[in-house]
């Protein structure tokens, strides 16, 4: 999963996670009703993939433009302000704004001279997620960070901690258990991809209903499914099906290799339907593949 996507997520079911970051202060009233999406500039090419919008009625609430910089980029200033000025040429109703752009570690900034006077007005926040890793997280949100960024080893325990905290009720009334279970496991599965479904549900203590109730597996699945009638529409049914067992493969036990992508991509319909179905319940790869 990419990390624009991670963050995305993360910032939607959590937006006041963004004031945290940036250590903007907004009134508490105001800050729990911003919404976290992403929007076109009108009449350009220009797409904000974050931006904060305040309530509707508190003209004094700013906006917030967002941006996830996990690449080392020479541009990125220079498109981010381009953005943010052609937005607020536009908009209306007028508004104070905050920028804030978010990097892995300063090492990932790539600093431009043109705009140090911009850079260092009070309207501009840099947050540097490595700084966080020792900080007091009192929040969800910030435990989540922490998640994200700790070394694999202790992440591993964070997750299971938190996924405890979130069954026990003890991590606040922001969101519910599912969707806390639902972040932590999508978390899991973007710093540990070697890990099988099986490994991060024995280590979360979920069930297997929660996993297939997961977001995470629904959007997987979902774009399988998407995948099979695309390619069931160039190609044949039977194509499409193979992607979506391919897909769901990859879920379940990790990336296919490329003899294994060939054989499913060559199996009959009645094949394929078999291994579908014992996809279901299988606990290795060749209880579902064995041909006895």
């Amino acid at each position: 999963m990419k990390t624009d996507n991670l963050f995305f997520r993360l910032f939607q079911a959590l937006p006041t996670l963004v004031l945290e970051l940036a250590e903007i202060e907004i009134e508490i009233a105001d800050a729990c009703r911003y919404e976290f999406r992403a929007e076109e500039v009108k009449q350009t090419a220009f797409r904000l993939d974050g931006l904060l919008i305040p309530p509707t009625e508190t003209l004094s609430a700013p906006l917030i433009f967002v941006e996830i910089q996990a690449q080392a980029d020479d541009d990125f200033y220079g498109r981010f302000f381009s953005e943010i000025f052609l937005y607020l040429y536009r908009s209306v109703p007028r508004r104070p704004w905050l920028a804030v752009a978010i990097y892995p570690s300063r090492a990932t900034e790539r600093p431009d001279t043109r705009y140090n006077s911009l850079l260092s007005t009070p309207e501009v926040r840099r947050v540097y997620l490595n700084d966080w890793r020792e900080r007091p997280a009192p929040t969800l949100g910030l435990q989540l960070i922490q998640l994200l960024i700790a070394p694999r080893k202790k992440a591993c325990q964070q997750a299971v901690l938190l996924a405890g905290q979130a069954r026990k009720g003890v991590l606040g009334a922001e969101l519910s258990e599912a969707t806390m279970l639902d972040l932590i496991e999508t978390i899991v599965v973007y710093r540990l991809p070697q890990l099988t479904r099986e490994e991060i549900q024995t280590m979360l203590g979920m069930t297997d209903l929660d996993l297939k109730q997961s977001r995470f597996y629904q959007e997987v699945f979902a774009e399988g499914r998407q995948e099979g009638r695309q390619e069931g529409r160039q190609e044949g049914r039977q194509e499409g099906e193979a992607a979506i067992l391919l897909r769901l493969i990859a879920l379940k036990f990790g990336a296919p290799g490329k003899s294994l992508r060939q054989r499913v991509l060559t199996a009959d319909a009645e094949t394929l339907l078999l291994w579908s179905e014992r996809l279901l319940t299988a606990q290795t790869l060749n209880d579902v593949l064995d041909e006895t």
